[in-house]
Parts: structure tokens; C-alpha cells; sequence
């Protein structure tokens, strides 16, 4: 069991890079697009359009709760709170995160980012508790 909790961190890794590439691609097209000067955005990216500010805005989330997921993930690989309930959470957690780049690099709607961002908040908090268990 313990690889299978190596999977949703490799599959949060990948969507990293998944947004990363959207952030280029948004990018690349304010310049195709004469939106936008390297002279406007060389100092700061505030003059790019928002789909592209957007985009930047997520890349930046996918290192806030993320790095609270790795740090879970190796703690319960480490401690073996790996069973197939950690499994569940880490790949919801994972879900969570897609989904809130969905909403926030499409419509953007805030509240429903704040339930998906949540609802990936309480899967962090619970594999928590689940390693807080193995470890008692």
C-alpha cells in the first residue's frame, strides 16, 4: 500500500507542470496578441490580461497547500499510515487541486474556489488525524 500513496504525489507533481504550461501558453498568446511588451512585463506581471494573471495566480497556489500534501505524504510513508483511506484522501486531495484550477483559470468564481480549496483543506486535516493515529 505504501507506493500507492506515491501516486496522487506524482499525479500533484504532474498538474504542476500541467499549469505551468498554461501559464506559458496564456502568456505566449498576450504577446502573439500584442497585449503585451517584455518592456510592460519585465518588472511586473500586473499588465498581463487576466486569463494569463489567472493562470500565474494558480501556478503560485500549487505551492501553498500542495506542500502540506508532500510533507503528509512522506510522514505517513514514513510513520506507515499508508492504508487504503490515506490512499482515498491523497488522491481527493489531489482531485481537489484539478478542480480548483478549473474554476480559477476559467470562470473563476470565487465561491466556488473557496468550496473546492476548502474541501481539499479538510482532506489535508484528516490525513493528519490518520497519521496522528498511526503514530499513537
Amino acid at each position: 500500500m505504501t507506493l500507492k500513496l506515491i501516486y496522487p504525489a506524482l499525479a500533484q507533481v504532474f498538474w504542476t507542470f500541467v499549469v505551468l504550461m498554461i501559464v506559458f501558453l496564456r502568456r505566449k498568446k498576450a504577446f502573439d496578441n500584442r497585449e503585451v511588451r517584455t518592456a510592460d512585463v519585465a518588472v511586473s506581471t500586473e499588465r498581463y490580461p487576466e486569463p494569463a494573471r489567472l493562470a500565474a495566480a494558480n501556478f503560485s497556489n500549487q505551492f501553498e497547500t500542495p506542500v502540506l500534501f508532500f510533507a503528509l505524504v512522506l510522514i505517513a510513508i514514513h510513520v506507515g499510515a499508508t492504508g487504503y483511506v490515506m490512499v482515498v484522501l491523497a488522491w481527493a486531495f489531489v482531485a481537489t487541486r484539478i478542480v480548483h484550477t478549473l474554476i480559477h483559470t476559467g470562470s473563476n468564481d470565487l465561491r466556488q474556489r473557496a468550496l473546492v480549496y476548502a474541501a481539499g483543506v479538510a482532506c489535508l486535516f484528516l490525513m493528519w488525524i490518520g497519521i496522528v493515529i498511526a503514530i499513537l
